[in-house]
């Protein structure tokens, strides 16, 4: 689980330029990374709404899928 600090700090990254701040907490080569990028360049408005719901809602352990193997 994220810091609060984390949080906030990907939140106001998401407002101000939302494919990094949606990078930061899912990674640079993501389904969520490319949505959130395409959206953005089609305007800016729904790149921000869709950031911050990658960034608060989507759990980035779950998206991960079956690749992800935990090492503990």
């Amino acid at each position: 689980m994220a810091s609060r600090c984390e949080i906030c700090c990907e939140i106001i990254l998401a407002i101000l330029l939302p494919p990094l701040g949606v990078c930061l907490r899912h990674g640079c080569c993501t389904v969520e990374f490319f949505i959130c990028l395409v959206l953005t360049i089609l305007g800016y408005v729904p790149g921000i709404i869709y950031a911050l719901y990658a960034i608060l809602f989507i759990d980035r352990d779950m998206s991960r899928g079956e690749y992800y193997e935990p090492l503990a």
